[in-house]
Formats: structure tokens, C-alpha cells, sequence
């Protein structure tokens, strides 16, 4: 038996596994946009993930790649274009990109995961929380771990954050650990007990991630486990059986489903 930890943060304040939808619940392929969170929260997702980067001008846009080329009908680097001309682009040739300053008033009861995707989009995430007031309303990740460190370092306690990738990497081998200094500290990679959660995928290059070692460890010290991005049924059942405390999924159909016949859908 796995024990849970308690609720460190306002944000994790949720009386059933964690259910996100991944930039909204991306397989209809309107990623990031407002009328895919519109979609989430009509099926009743409370918890919507997204990433953000700046504009040349400062403004915080919700959206995964650092480019528009992928997904939009537009071209160029986001950090080099103004808002004015990011504000052109069109996912799937009709959806505008959003602020994520627009999506926090559009979606009052939404709580928000935001992959903090460049150095460039801190201090504007930062800023924006801090003229909402949307503490309890956030939590910030990013690959980098010492980008999100430095957003702890400047924000304090009131912002829920997750690991990293190198906090990651040392939880991993402190929940190899059995002697009395954990293997983290030892190896150099001491974790950051700020964060609130870790998310991870459940396997990484072929090399499996979560297991009970791996929950045991983040539980121990207060941290939730999140999966990403998971999107089949059968696998989201088996994470849940092993004691995971929330799944990001761009099928968010299936996993309400899983959910709600488990009887853990809120």
C-alpha cells in the first residue's frame, strides 16, 4: 500500500485523482486553443494544461511550440513577432491563439497547468499571477529545472510548481536509495522539496518511469505523481491501480470514462 500525501497546495485541493486535459484535450487537433478548453470544461475537466510562451512585446501566449509553423497557417519564432502579428495565426485555418491572460477570465473555476516553455515568458507568467492574484489557481512546470527553481525562488510558497527534469533524475535515483544518506544527495542531485508534484511519462526512452519505488519516493516527501500524456483506457487504468494521483490526456473522453466507472469522477 502506497501512502498518499496530504495537500500541500490549494491548487492540488481535488477529492479524486487529478484528470487534465492536455492542451485541452488535443486529438480533435485544436491544441492550446480557447475552443478546445471550451470543450474540456463542458465536459467537465476542471484541470487544463497548457503551455506559454512571449511575444517580441511581452504578451504570454498560450501555446506549445516555440514557432507557429507546426499547427497555424502562419510562420516565425513567437519570441520574435509581436502579438500584433501572432494574433494573426489560425490553428487548423479558424482558431485564434490565446492569451493565457484571456483564458484565466474566460475559465474563472479552471485550475491550470502551464509548461513554462521559455526563459523569455517568466517574469510575464509572474507578473500576470501576481496582478490575479491566480495563485491557487496555477501550478508551473517546466523541462527545465532550473527555470521553474528560479520562478519558485521569485515567487515563494504561494506558487505550486513541479520537478524539473534534473529533479526528476533525482527522485528517480533517490527512490533507489536504501542506506541512511538518499542516493540524490549522494549522487549530487539533491530534490527540490518545494515542489508540490512531480510529472513525468510513464516511460522514457524505453526505460520505465513510474513504478511503486518511484511513487513511494515522491510520496514520502508530500509530492502528487502525474502522468502524461496517456491516452489509452487500459493504460489509464493501470496507472490509477498503482496509486498515481493524476493523468494528462488528449483523449479526454476516455479518460472521464475510465473515471466516472471507476467511480472516482468529480
Amino acid at each position: 500500500m502506497i501512502r498518499k500525501p496530504g495537500i500541500r497546495h490549494p491548487y492540488l485541493d481535488h477529492p479524486a485523482p487529478l484528470p487534465f486535459a492536455h492542451r485541452g484535450g488535443a486529438a480533435d487537433g485544436l491544441e492550446n486553443t480557447a475552443a478546445a478548453f471550451r470543450r474540456a470544461v463542458d465536459r467537465g475537466y476542471r484541470y487544463l494544461e497548457t503551455d506559454v510562451h512571449a511575444t517580441s512585446d511581452g504578451k504570454l501566449v498560450a501555446f506549445h511550440d516555440a514557432t507557429l509553423d507546426r499547427v497555424t497557417d502562419s510562420r516565425g519564432k513567437i519570441r520574435a513577432l509581436p502579438w500584433r502579428a501572432v494574433r494573426r495565426a489560425r490553428v487548423a485555418g479558424r482558431e485564434a491563439l490565446p492569451l493565457f491572460e484571456d483564458l484565466l477570465e474566460e475559465f474563472p473555476q479552471a485550475r491550470w497547468n502551464v509548461d513554462l516553455k521559455a526563459e523569455a515568458a517568466l517574469v510575464p507568467l509572474l507578473d500576470l499571477l501576481r496582478r490575479t492574484d491566480a495563485w491557487d489557481r496555477v501550478c508551473v512546470g517546466s523541462f527545465s529545472e532550473a527555470r521553474v527553481g528560479r520562478a519558485q525562488r521569485l515567487a515563494g510558497r504561494r506558487m505550486a510548481t513541479s520537478l524539473g527534469t534534473g529533479g526528476v533524475a533525482g527522485l528517480r535515483m533517490r527512490s533507489y536509495g536504501r542506506g541512511a544518506l538518499p542516493l540524490d544527495r549522494l549522487l549530487g542531485a539533491a530534490v527540490r522539496r518545494s515542489a508540490v508534484c512531480v510529472q513525468v511519462p510513464e516511460r522514457h526512452s524505453g526505460i520505465p518511469v513510474v513504478d511503486r519505488l518511484f511513487l513511494r519516493a515522491a510520496h514520502a516527501l508530500g509530492m502528487q505523481v502525474h502522468v502524461w500524456t496517456v491516452n489509452d483506457g487500459d493504460r489509464m487504468a493501470a496507472l490509477l491501480d498503482l496509486g498515481v494521483d493524476g493523468i494528462m490526456t488528449d483523449q479526454i473522453d476516455t479518460l472521464r470514462t475510465v473515471l466516472t466507472g471507476r467511480g472516482c469522477w468529480v
